[in-house]
């Protein structure tokens, strides 16, 4: 009887409405440690409950934590593994060490323990106690192997780089039980094998966010404002800074040969700033161009000249998978105003994206990427070199219902750059 049905589900709407309530579960809470632990705890669904949210983000409350509420937390994190609830723990700690890069060395043995090895990051500073444990492990417990190599990559030492080493020079019996060489499991921590057998990282240890700004401020960059009073404008003569450190999102004059459209401008550096110094890239701009359209399907390079400007490079081989034009010539050409995004203001943990399970502001310079798939570095079509990580846009801070990532990267001694993209 749907008319019945319908009936009834109003009138428990109508009863709802009347009846609900707003609760506040932080009311009179100030303690940031006490905070998460509410906003960790379950809540029971109760449909006459309205749950006022809190006005600051989990990622919000741990990059303002101090040294003392870290230690509060993580403490609080080991007695709920030790009850069982893994799930808390692990959240916990993944955000502790991704976006304070905490260091939990004397709890990984817990970890361990509790089989939870799977989460690499976390096992970045084992003791050589635990590294041991693991590459002794790694030759017998074939169910583990996957998660094993994952965690030693991330440890990544002097000892874990000369092992896959041997790896790489004498392939073990158990390689047949791998999708991919041993070594290719470096990349997921953001390094791989030199050809000479050395630790190369592929990722910068520095990293900005990239924001979107509140609506009357302008981007900021390094500590300066670009809409400072004349005796810091004066600083920014001198330093010969005459521009944001970072442009977003501009159109692109060249058109993509496959599709027609107009390129996009994904990221333009101005090299002179002073946040902007790691990068150690010749010249005083730097452009990172690519179809948005045509780069969901495979990697887009670059060539750039001295002064910056990226033009179509010829390594680029058209993809079979590539869908015919639609006839949207205006794919890519009404992004968002630039200045709607800005570089932050102070620099933060390399791996504060690192990790997928954490809802975090993505869009950065620098730092370790956010891989929605499994991590690839292209390799560069001039030297064979895998590329080195750049900058990586959440399209979801770019458009409304906007999805996935656009990963960039840079090899600086052939001036080729190169994106790529991946969603869920």
């Amino acid at each position: 009887m749907p008319c019945q049905q319908e009936r009834q589900r109003q009138e428990r709407q109508r009863y709802i409405e009347k009846h609900s309530r707003d609760v506040d579960l932080f009311e009179g809470v100030s303690d940031p440690v006490e905070i998460l632990k509410i906003m960790y705890s379950p809540r029971p669904y109760d449909p006459l409950i309205r749950y006022i949210p809190y006005p600051q983000s989990k990622e919000q409350i741990y990059v303002s934590l101090t040294a003392e509420e870290e230690d509060r937390l993580l403490l609080y994190a080991m007695e709920r593994l030790a009850l069982g609830d893994k799930d808390t723990c692990v959240k916990i700690l993944l955000s502790l060490v991704c976006f304070r890069d905490k260091v939990i060395t004397g709890h990984i043995p817990d970890l361990v323990t509790h089989g939870l090895f799977g989460l690499g990051i976390l096992l970045k500073d084992a003791s050589q106690q635990i590294r041991n444990e693991l590459l002794h492990r790694v030759e017998h417990d074939k169910s583990n192997r996957n998660h094993l190599l994952l965690a030693l990559a991330w440890i990544g030492d002097e000892q874990v780089t000369l092992r896959f080493r041997e790896w790489r020079h004498t392939p073990p019996a158990w390689i047949e039980e791998l999708y991919v060489p041993p070594e290719s499991y470096t990349q997921e921590a953001g390094w791989e094998l030199t050809a000479a057998g050395e630790r190369r990282d592929l990722f910068y240890r520095i990293s900005y966010a990239i924001q979107k700004q509140p609506k009357g401020d302008k981007p900021t960059g390094g500590r300066v404002s670009f809409e400072a009073g004349e005796l810091d404008k004066a600083v920014l003569r001198q330093q010969g800074v005459k521009k944001q450190p970072v442009r977003i999102l501009g159109t692109s004059p060249n058109r993509c040969p496959w599709c027609g459209r107009r390129l996009t401008t994904l990221l333009e550096f101005n090299l002179n700033h002073p946040s902007l110094q790691f990068l150690s890239l010749p010249g005083e701009s730097f452009k990172v161009d690519t179809c948005i359209s045509c780069g969901c399907y495979d990697v887009i390079y670059m060539d750039v000249d001295r002064d910056g400007e990226p033009s179509w490079s010829q390594h680029n081989k058209i993809p079979g998978c590539l869908p015919e034009p639609d006839g949207d010539d205006e794919a890519g050409e009404n992004l968002p105003d630039h200045s709607c995004f800005g570089l932050a203001a102070e620099p933060r943990s390399c791996y504060h994206s690192a990790h997928w399970r954490l809802d975090a502001t993505n869009s950065q310079v620098g730092g370790l990427p956010c891989w929605i798939q499994d991590a690839y570095y292209p390799q560069c079509p001039g030297c064979l070199q895998h590329m080195t990580f750049i900058a990586q846009l959440d399209w979801e801070d770019v458009e409304e219902y906007g999805e996935g990532m656009y990963y960039m990267f840079v090899c600086p001694d052939c001036r080729i750059t190169a994106t790529t993209y991946q969603q869920t």
